[in-house]
């Protein structure tokens, strides 16, 4: 896993910039749960190519979990998905849907998803 743990002023994130498999199932969300216990934090900032394929597909209901799972433990999660991306489909509509909400987002720029966590 490769990550990078970020303090802003005196607030701290952890960004996920890559992983050996790309997180699929709700084990590998917890494992980056027990990331963030030991880093003192509660904040995400994840690249979409950390995150499976499945997770742009609703159908597979990998999306779902994974943020439920973030939601459960109360983990603030920012994942930085280019455009073309969350402009597909029935994603659009989810990603419309969960960047209404305080746990998790979808952004198209790191300084975005940045402002946000902070």
């Amino acid at each position: 896993m490769n990550f990078k743990t970020r303090e802003i002023n005196g607030k701290k994130y952890i960004e996920l910039i890559s992983t050996t498999k790309p997180i699929r199932e709700e084990n590998d969300v917890l494992d980056l749960i027990a990331l963030s216990w030991e880093n003192d934090t509660k904040a995400f900032m994840i690249d979409h190519l950390a995150l499976s394929e499945d997770f742009f597909k609703l159908k597979t209901k990998v999306a779902g979990n994974i943020i439920q799972k973030f939601i459960n433990y109360g983990v603030k999660v920012a994942v930085i998905v280019p455009a073309e991306s969350i402009q597909k489909g029935r994603f659009k509509e989810m990603a419309i849907e969960i960047n209404k909400g305080n746990h998790f987002r979808l952004y198209e720029s790191r300084e975005e998803a940045e402002k946000w966590l902070l």
